[in-house]
């Protein structure tokens, strides 16, 4: 099944911000577009805004005056259903409910011909729940764009339980051919990226709520260390705390109260408050103006230690030793490989966070992950209550004399990045054995759809494929309420590995 022709009409029904972008996208790719929405006026309006941002193009040299006097003349507004009886795709982009869209689908089914695909672009709403409602389902499928529709590539084709393969594959196709880049996924809760994005918010969230950082350091971690574009705090207050929380309580509801999903009772508290980020002054920023900017907590400066006793090669962080060379730092390597930490001078370990805690620990202070340790900027460290002031202060040396700024947190186990890498490599695996999506399309769709630094396969790869599943065995024993238990998938997984290599 190949992708519309050009000639075919496209229609847009919801004329809101995404309606118009996704409008915007076909009308790019040279299909005649069909504007309409249920408000008198408001589909001519949304024509007008389009062919303002058409003109825009054209002053910043994107576009010809050529191509955008043709884009305006193949759009159009439609004054009732009825203008949109010929076309060939309706794209659904109205109220996120489900009997909003219900009986929409069922009017369109009266107006269309049998042969047109129709989409919805839900972001929460089960496809297969919004498809019972029609006689022929089987040609409903998601076509889930992200804003801004005409900028970012992503779109999550899905698949509900009724549709037919020729549907989705001709979504998918048409997707691709208007210079998207589709992934094609099945109908579940949050499908590929509000699902698998979830432990990003949760965990800096979790992190937040047992003390161990505030909002600023947690974001400069994540950040600096973890390599996301964005810290989790700065980015719920810029899409608005009640959107990701509600879609956070729909993902949660919809997996039956997983604790996996569970929401943050302190993001509930921001809501409650009005505090919902960038559009109300205030979330956990401060965005009036003239408000000091919050900043992370930074180490002051410490002696580094003079040498260290490699145990192991640190797995993971095993670029940490070469560093640790090239700044002069004389590295004595332990005859017997007991494991992966350095020993500092006053006899404490430092060691890379594994899920456990320090104050099990005799003088033990951990170190997060991070995506890169030769270009990480920022590096946290995990101390106790009963660590030694010297120990702790050696570790922090130690990085700074790698070129690090150094963040101290509580005794958080699995610290920042290494827990929330570690979760949603879980659910990647998780999503794949339950037939969700392959892990290519996965990848794609974290990379693409919250701008990711890896995919979590891409994760997994890097760090080792039992990483993960040790971490959150080590955080299941100390928090049996079954949100950090790996999942069968990535148990099986990390196993079967073991297995191959002869260390079972």
């Amino acid at each position: 099944m190949t992708a519309l022709d050009l000639s075919s009409p496209v229609a847009v029904v919801g004329t809101g911000t995404m309606g118009q972008g996704i409008a915007q996208v076909a009308l790019a790719a040279g299909h005649p577009v069909r504007l309409y929405d249920a408000v008198p006026g408001r589909a001519r309006e949304a024509a007008a805004a389009i062919g303002a941002r058409l003109d825009r193009l054209v002053e910043k040299d994107r576009l010809t005056g050529a191509d955008r006097d043709a884009a305006r003349g193949r759009l159009t507004a439609a004054e009732s259903l009825a203008g949109i009886a010929d076309c060939a795709l309706v794209v659904e982009a109205v109220l996120e409910r489900l009997d909003a869209k219900q009986e929409l689908f069922r009017a369109l089914e009266d107006v269309v011909a049998e042969d047109c695909l129709l989409a919805t672009n839900t972001s929460s709403l089960s496809v297969t729940a919004i498809g019972g409602a029609l006689s022929n389902p089987g040609r409903l499928v998601g076509l889930h764009f992200f804003n801004p529709a005409p900028l970012l590539p992503l779109v999550e084709v899905v698949s509900g339980f009724a549709t037919d393969v020729t549907s989705a594959t001709r979504a998918y196709e048409t997707a691709r051919a208007w210079g998207k880049t589709p992934v094609a996924c099945a109908d579940t809760p949050g499908f590929i990226v509000n699902r698998m994005a979830r432990p990003f918010y949760a965990e800096a969230f979790a992190v937040y709520e047992a003390q161990g950082a505030d909002p600023a350091t947690i974001d400069a971690v994540l950040r600096e260390s973890g390599g996301f574009k964005m810290g989790a705090f700065e980015l719920t207050d810029l899409i608005g705390q009640d959107v990701n929380e509600s879609v956070t309580h729909s993902v949660w509801q919809s997996f039956f109260q997983d604790v996996r999903f569970t929401p943050s009772l302190a993001q509930r508290r921001m809501v409650e408050s009005g505090r919902l980020g960038r559009k109300s002054g205030q979330g956990w920023y401060d965005y009036r103006e003239g408000a000091e900017r919050a900043e992370p907590h930074t180490a002051e400066g410490a002696r580094p230690p003079a040498y260290v006793v490699a145990e192991g090669d640190l797995g993971p962080a095993s670029e940490v030793l070469a560093l640790i060379r090239e700044a002069g730092i004389q590295i004595r390597a332990e005859e017997e490989d007991h494991g992966t930490r350095l020993v500092l001078p006053s006899g404490g370990q430092l060691v890379l966070a594994d899920g456990q805690t320090s104050v099990e620990f005799r003088d033990v202070v951990y170190f997060d992950l991070a995506l890169d340790y030769r270009r990480a900027t920022r590096i946290a460290l995990s101390a106790s209550q009963d660590t030694a002031p010297q120990t702790l202060a050696e570790a922090t040396g130690l990085f700074q004399a790698l070129g690090k700024d150094v963040s101290v947190i509580g005794d958080v186990p699995g610290m920042i990045v290494a827990r929330t890498v570690a979760r949603v490599v879980d659910l990647a695996h998780d999503a794949v054995a339950k037939g969700v999506a392959t892990e290519e399309d996965i990848d794609t769709a974290m990379r693409l759809g919250v701008n990711y630094p890896l995919g979590p396969f891409e994760w997994s790869r890097r760090l080792g494929r039992s990483w993960a599943c040790a971490l959150l065995d080590d955080l299941h024993q100390r928090d049996p309420s079954g949100r950090y238990a790996p999942s069968l998938a990535l148990y099986r997984h990390a196993y079967a590995t073991e297995k191959r290599e002869g260390t079972s």
